[in-house]
Parts: C-alpha cells; structure tokens; sequence
C-alpha cells in the first residue's frame, strides 16, 4: 500500500488520491496551443457549452413531455408552452440550440478544411468530429420526431423509409426501426429513449474523445506551421512568452474563448427572445396525422442540403431507378466529407487562399452547398427539379475531382521551387 502523509489542505488530501494536479497540467495549464489563431478555433468550446445548455433546457422540458402518441403534441403546445412556468423559455433555448449547434458544426468543420487541419498526423482528429457530426445528427432527428406534428410525423416516416433501399434487408429493417410497420407510438418512445439517454451518452464520450485526440497533433494554426511545441512551451515556462508559438489552454486561451463564448450568447438569447420561429416549422404546429400528407415534407435546415442530393435525382437512368441512385447519392454524401485526408493529395498544410486550386475548389463546394440547402426546401418541381439535379451531380463531380485538383496543384508546387546550388 502506497504511504500517504497527512494532507494539509482538502486539495492536497485529493491530490495525493487522484493526482489532480498533474490532471491539471496535462489537461489544461501544459495544455499548449499555438498563438496563431483567430476566433474561429473557438468553435469547438462554443459546441461543448451550447450542448451543455441543451441538455440543461431538455432536462427541463422532460419533466413535463408523454412519449405517448395520444399525448405529446398536448404536453409540447399546451403543458409546456401554456401551463408551466416559464416552460415557453425552455422550448425556446432548446429549439434555438438544436438549430445552432449545426451552425457551429458547420463552420468548424469547414474551417478545418479551410485550414488543412486534417492533414499529416491529424486525421483521427478529423474523424473523430466527423464522428460527431453523425451522433449530433442522430440526436436532431430523434428529438424533431418528439413534438408529434405534421412535420415531425411526416420527416420520421420519409427518413426511416430511405432504409428501406437497402438491398435484401431494407424492408426487416425499416420495421426494426420503427418498431412497427408504420411510424407508430413504439416508434416515438424509442427514439424518445435515443434522444434523451443513449445518443447524448454517446455524444459526451465522442466530445471526450475528440479532446484527447488533440493531445499528440496538437491544434493546427493558421499558417499551417509545424511547431515544436516542446521547445516552444520551454520558451514560455522560461519566462520568454514573446517569443514563444505557444500559449497555455488555462487561463490564456481559455479567457479568449470566453470572450467569443459571451458574444455568441448575445447572439443566441437575441434569438431565442425575439426570432425563435425559424427554429420551429409552422407546420409541426399542426397535430401528426397520418391520413393527411402535407404538401410539401422537408427536414430543417441543416438537412437540407444532403435531403435535396437524395430526392436530385428524380428520374431513371438506365437500367438504374431514381429511388436507388439517390439513396446511392445520399451514402455517398454523408461518408464523403470523412475521406478528405485521403481525398487532398498536396502535401501541403496551409490555408486554402495559399493554395489556388484548392481555394477555388473549397469556395466552389461551398456555393453547392447553399443552392442544395436552398433548394431543398422548394417543392421538387419544374425548374427547382433540374436545379437539384445538377446541383447534385455537380457536388459529387466536385469531390471526385478533389484528388485530380490536388495533385496537379502538389506537381505546380514542386516545379515551382528550384534546387539551389552551392559553390564548390
């Protein structure tokens, strides 16, 4: 048995027993991070807080929810928005959340592409936020299935039945789904269960891991310079902190986080008090029904981009039908951004204005990525049909020429730089 000696404080009595100093240290006071970054790395801390203040608000609204189809539209419009106190609020904070916590995602997640930050050594890094990227989209769809509207009946129904495309076991799977043959209450009280326990569970450990595959590549910066950070953190703990790359996590960095943290939740109360709407669909104000289709069934915002890739292709071709060429698309949308350490073949780690094939290919996704997000929520009809065709075709081209751009773009480097002689 290890020998302890009388601790002389309460810290020290809890240091002897689970090391938190050296806890400390790793996690956050030698926790280095590069001073060469803006506001954009913050991100990530912003999504940390923003899913802590979603699952608080959902605490709350859970005391008051039925996971019961003859009760949940009554215990969201009526009990939580009209009886309880402040319920209203609660709804608000939750539904705002939801909608910005993809906004974050999205532009941390192209910021890294922005940067190569998931280039040369980084890759689990990557992977691991793409990883969340699939555990908070499962915990949006189940929790807009809860509030048992027209849309969320409707959205339930058309997402589960995309399963159903899968060749030999696409029907038994579906059912398993659901839990029935049709969108029913077991199907809303399993994923009430997803919502509220397993997907967060599982969103708090994907949090977890992703933090700690920061710990070996360290964060990227803007320059995309490799640091010593060895050395440069000897620079700092030596007292020549002008000098040095690097800052400490605690309190440095983190009081720059901070101060993003409280402008963004300037912006998120602003929301929530005076713009809320465009986080609720008018039509999941109307009871689910399953006898009355809407005209017109969309998934939110962040949805809609990978929505309108999978209904693109309206027509067959071939031999091929247009159900199983979108489902195709669709697979192929959601896997795609998870390959981009492998899809970029320049060595170079640098900000994409620094790499002119890449810029124009990442601001060219980036414009397919609004006209498929826009369009996918206009009636699939007419011209708005052909422009999610193309649009579709246009965003799974762009991404099979990523390894071509690339490449020519590496050869255009290495002719660039000359060798250089020396005198003999």
């Amino acid at each position: 048995m290890a020998h302890f000696e009388k601790a002389r404080s309460l810290g020290e009595w809890f240091d002897q027993r689970l090391n938190t100093t050296g806890f400390i240290k790793v996690m956050m006071t030698e926790y280095w991070i590069p001073k060469d970054i803006n506001f954009l790395w913050a991100m990530g801390m912003i999504l940390a807080f923003t899913f802590k203040i979603l699952i608080i608000s959902g605490i709350f609204l859970l005391m008051y929810y039925k996971p019961d189809v003859d009760m949940a539209f009554d215990s969201v419009n009526y009990t939580i928005m009209q009886e309880v106190g402040y319920g209203w609020l609660f709804r608000h904070i939750h539904g705002v959340g939801a909608s910005l916590v993809f906004l974050i995602i999205y532009i941390h997640m192209f910021t890294g592409i922005y940067y190569g930050s998931y280039k040369k050594g980084r890759e689990m890094i990557w992977l691991s936020g793409m990883l969340l990227l699939i555990l908070f989209s499962a915990e949006a769809f189940s929790g807009y299935m809860l509030p048992w509207g027209q849309m969320s009946y409707w959205a339930a129904y058309v997402i589960t039945n995309i399963f159903g495309g899968i060749p030999v076991i696409g029907d038994e799977l579906v059912v398993w789904i659901r839990g029935n043959f049709y969108v029913a209450d077991s199907t809303l009280t399993r994923f009430f269960m997803l919502h509220v326990f397993l997907i967060p569970i599982a969103i708090l450990g994907g949090i977890a891991f992703h933090f700690y595959t920061l710990r070996i590549p360290h964060v990227n910066n803007q320059k995309g310079e490799e640091i010593d950070f060895e050395e440069e953190a000897n620079k700092y703990l030596t007292g020549r902190k002008k000098v040095s790359k690097v800052i400490p996590f605690w309190p440095v960095f983190m009081a720059k986080d901070v101060f993003v943290l409280s402008v963004f939740l300037f912006f998120f109360f602003y929301l929530t008090f005076y713009h809320f709407n465009f986080a609720m669909d008018p039509v999941n104000f109307d009871p689910a029904n399953g006898l009355k289709t809407p005209a017109h069934i969309y998934p939110e915002w962040y949805f809609l981009w990978s929505y309108e890739v999978l209904r693109g292709f309206f027509f067959d071709i071939g031999g091929l039908k247009a159900a199983d060429i979108g489902l195709v698309a669709f697979g192929f949308a959601q896997i795609i951004f998870a390959l981009m350490p492998w899809l970029d073949k320049s060595p170079t780690v640098a900000p994409a204005n620094q790499r002119p094939y890449f810029n124009a290919w990442f601001w060219i996704m980036i414009v397919i990525l609004i006209i498929l997000t826009i369009y996918g929520k206009l009636p699939p009809t007419g011209t708005n049909a052909w422009v999610g065709f193309y649009s579709s075709i246009a965003f799974i081209l762009l991404f099979l020429a990523l390894p071509i751009v690339t490449m020519k773009e590496a050869e255009k480097t290495a002719s660039s730089i000359k060798p250089t002689g020396g005198k003999h």
